[in-house]
């Protein structure tokens, strides 16, 4: 897969591919794996208390999660995605923190 080019992009504002550039790659993500011990409030909690993220969004990687046996859950720099993965595995959850696009 190749990165998108900054340089033009149909039907978005000027400057705001600048500005997405700018923000640059935050490198990694956080994959959670279905299993069939933990419920969807378990599952929906653990998320809320590791990525910050709000109870609508969580139900909504928990329905991933179970529907596709895995969502990404987190993008974020390695030691923030290390440390999300850590809270997640402690309820037996299957969570891996890996750089994106293989890099």
């Amino acid at each position: 897969m190749s990165r998108v080019s900054f340089t033009s992009a149909p039907g978005i504002a000027p400057g705001i591919l600048e500005q997405i550039s700018e923000m640059g790659d935050p490198g990694w993500k956080v994959t959670v794996y279905d299993n069939s011990k933990n419920t969807y409030q378990e599952v929906i909690l653990i998320l809320v208390a590791a990525t910050n993220c709000s109870v609508d969004e969580a139900y909504c990687e928990a329905w991933e999660i179970d529907h596709y046996g895995q969502c990404i859950v987190h993008r974020a720099d390695q030691e923030e995605c290390e440390r999300v993965r850590d809270i997640i595995a402690t309820i037996g959850i299957r969570a891996v923190a890996e750089p994106e696009l293989g890099e």
